[in-house]
């Protein structure tokens, strides 16, 4: 698998007169630039809001491009993100990784699982809740006591499903992600599957199994991935009016 080096910065300011003035973005910059060194940035964004205003559209766009190239979000602040507990939680679960130059060894699972503790104590509450619940169970078949049913055969198996339905939820949003991307390359006449290939590999966006290069075999999979999630979305449109 091809190795990502890359980062995509997400920068944001609370007022349009911050944003305008450039005041707060140089010393976001300068943070960002001492966290990732000599890593390359992929794509910049900023977004002008509040702080505890959730729709963000340049976060999303950020989000968005991290997925197609598969490669962090650095943010200079754990506060630049948000303050609210609900919204981090929302954006852990976007299938990307986040970095924050402010916290420098915040990343990969381990980060991951700091953040999540950060975002929310009710969660590891509710993980010490069912740890407590299995070491119950366990203590009461040592006593001896029958427990209806194959309980752990049901939480393996409920756990396999649910990482299944997390890899292709995850799958879906990247294949979602690039079809700006393709639509943009069709009005620029780029077409063909060869030329399609060479497109998507000359702007650095890995393949399904993260390859560098494409091959005209691995678009005519994705045009028609994109093509069946446009009928479903055309099915389900015409079903709700």
């Amino acid at each position: 698998m091809a190795e990502q080096t890359g980062f995509v910065a997400y920068y944001r300011v609370s007022t349009t007169k911050q944003g305008l003035s450039g005041l707060g973005l140089d010393a976001q910059r300068a943070a960002i630039a001492r966290c990732i060194g000599e890593a390359e940035l992929v794509a910049e964004f900023t977004e002008v809001e509040s702080g505890r205003r959730s729709d963000r559209p340049q976060l999303d766009c950020a989000l968005a491009c991290a997925r197609v190239h598969r490669i962090p979000v650095v943010v200079a602040k754990v506060d630049r993100l948000t303050r609210s507990v609900a919204f981090l939680s929302r954006l852990l679960e976007a299938g990307v990784e986040v970095r924050f130059a402010d916290l420098p060894t915040i990343e990969g699972p381990t980060g991951r699982f700091i953040l999540q503790q950060m975002a929310s104590v009710a969660e590891l509450e509710a993980g010490l809740i069912s740890a407590r619940t299995k070491a119950a169970l366990v203590a009461a078949r040592q006593r001896g006591k029958i427990l209806g049913g194959n309980r752990g055969a049901m939480l393996t198996k409920a756990a396999q499903v649910s990482g299944r339905l997390r890899q292709q939820d995850k799958a879906r949003k990247w294949v979602l992600d690039l079809a700006p991307i393709v639509r943009d390359l069709h009005e620029r006449g780029v077409v063909s599957l060869t030329h399609l290939a060479r497109a998507l590999t000359s702007r650095r966006i890995p393949t399904p199994r993260g390859k560098a290069a494409w091959s005209p075999m691995q678009v005519r999979r994705l045009l028609a991935t994109l093509k069946s999630f446009e009928s479903f979305a055309a099915k389900s449109s015409r079903t709700n009016i």
